[in-house]
């Protein structure tokens, strides 16, 4: 957590630029915040699988392949 002069110097600091370059900071926070969130772990995930039934993947798997196909179409 920042401090309250930090958080405080930086919002003066924004306030000082113009517009366009404030939605530019915006976004540089936002990429920031972006990259810094965690994924979550196989190990986590692994009790997920199986529940989708075979058939069930198989139909899954022929509407990709399908649909792919369909991007290089003419």
């Amino acid at each position: 957590m920042s401090t309250p002069i930090l958080t405080e110097t930086i919002m003066n600091q924004v306030q000082e630029l113009p517009e366009s370059m404030q939605h530019q900071v915006l976004s540089f926070i936002q990429s920031l915040k972006a990259a810094s969130r965690k994924g979550v772990s196989g190990e986590e995930l692994v009790r997920f699988s199986g529940v989708i039934p075979q058939p069930d993947i198989t139909t899954i798997k022929e509407a990709i392949e399908e649909d792919g196909s369909l991007l290089f179409r003419e």
